[in-house]
C-alpha cells in the first residue's frame, strides 16, 4: 500500500454517508499517535471552563484514580472509533458513557461544548504537527461523526453544519474560558498524570513541554507559569520534525487504537462495564 492510498480511500467517500467509515481510517490508520494526543488537548481545553472543572473537582476521580479516568475516556473514544457508535461494541461504550454522566447536572452548552473539542482540537493539532493535514472531507466526517454520537447522548440543538459549531465554540470559549482554583487543581492532577509516564529526572521537562503546547488563554485559565520562548520552539520543532518522518514511512498495514495498545489501569484486559466511575 502505498503512502497516500488510504488518502485516496477516504477522498472517494461522502463524508455524511460514510462519516464512521472515515473517521476508523483516520484514528486507527492515519493518525493514531496524532489523534491520542489531540484528543489529551481536548480535554485539557474543557478544564478552562469552571463549571467543568468545578464537577470533576467535586467527583474526586482525577485525584484518586487519575490514570484510570484517562484510560477509561480514552478506551471509550477508541471503542467507538474502532466499532462505529452503532456497532456491538461501540453502542455498549457509548451506552457506558451515558450512564456516567447523566448521574450528574451538566448544563447542555456545556456539554456541547466538550463534544466541539472533538472536532476542532484534531484539526488544529493536525495544522500545526501533523504528517498531513485532514482534508474536507475528514473534517466534515469528524463533524457527522460526533453530532450523531451528541444526538445519541441527548444533547440539544447541536449546530447543523460544521461552521457554526465551530462559531458555538469560539463564542463558548471567549464567554467561560476564565481562570478558577478547580481549573487548576484538575489541570494540575493531568499534567502531573502524563509526567508520571516518564523516568523522574525527565518529568519537570515534560511539566514545561505540556506548558508549551497550550495557548495563552489555556494557561491563564489554569494559572500555569508561560514558558520561554525558547521551550516552544524546540517543543513545536520536534514535533514538527516528527510528522516529516512519519510523512516518509510506509502506510500502517495494521491498525493502532487506543484499544489495540498495553493499557497501564488495565494490562490484563478489560470489559466495558468496567470503564467509568463506579457506581451503575
Amino acid at each position: 500500500m502505498g503512502r497516500y492510498d488510504r488518502l485516496r480511500q477516504i477522498e472517494k467517500l461522502d463524508p455524511k454517508r460514510d462519516h464512521v467509515e472515515i473517521y476508523h481510517l483516520m484514528f486507527g490508520y492515519e493518525f493514531p499517535w496524532d489523534m491520542t494526543r489531540a484528543l489529551e488537548l481536548a480535554l485539557y481545553r474543557t478544564y478552562c471552563v469552571p463549571s467543568i472543572s468545578a464537577l470533576l473537582d467535586r467527583t474526586g476521580e482525577f485525584y484518586l484514580r487519575t490514570q484510570k479516568r484517562y484510560d477509561d475516556t480514552a478506551l471509550i473514544v477508541a471503542e467507538m472509533a474502532k466499532w462505529g457508535y452503532d456497532g456491538e461494541r461501540g453502542r455498549e461504550a457509548l451506552r457506558r458513557m451515558n450512564r456516567a454522566h447523566h448521574r450528574f447536572d451538566i448544563s447542555n452548552d456545556d456539554y456541547l461544548y466538550v463534544l466541539s473539542t472533538f472536532v476542532y482540537e484534531p484539526v488544529r493539532w493536525m495544522d500545526r504537527f501533523g504528517w498531513r493535514k485532514m482534508t474536507e472531507n475528514e473534517k466534515l466526517a469528524s463533524y457527522y461523526f460526533w453530532y450523531e454520537i451528541g444526538r445519541r447522548m441527548g444533547i440539544r440543538d447541536i449546530p447543523e453544519s460544521y461552521e457554526k459549531f465551530q462559531q458555538f465554540a469560539s463564542d463558548y470559549e471567549r464567554d467561560n474560558f476564565r481562570f478558577a482554583e478547580t481549573n487548576q487543581r484538575i489541570g494540575t492532577a493531568t499534567r502531573d498524570l502524563f509526567a508520571s509516564w516518564v523516568p523522574r529526572i525527565f518529568r519537570p521537562a515534560v511539566r514545561w513541554g505540556i506548558y508549551a503546547l497550550l495557548d495563552d488563554a489555556l494557561l491563564a485559565s489554569f494559572g500555569f507559569p508561560r514558558p520561554f520562548a525558547l521551550m516552544r520552539k524546540l517543543v513545536n520543532g520536534a514535533l514538527k520534525m516528527r510528522g516529516r518522518v512519519v510523512c516518509i514511512l510506509p502506510a500502517r498495514r495494521t491498525p493502532n487504537f487506543f484499544t489495540d495498545r498495553r493499557n497501564r489501569t488495565y494490562p490484563c484486559g478489560y470489559e466495558i462495564a468496567e470503564l467509568g466511575p463506579p457506581g451503575p
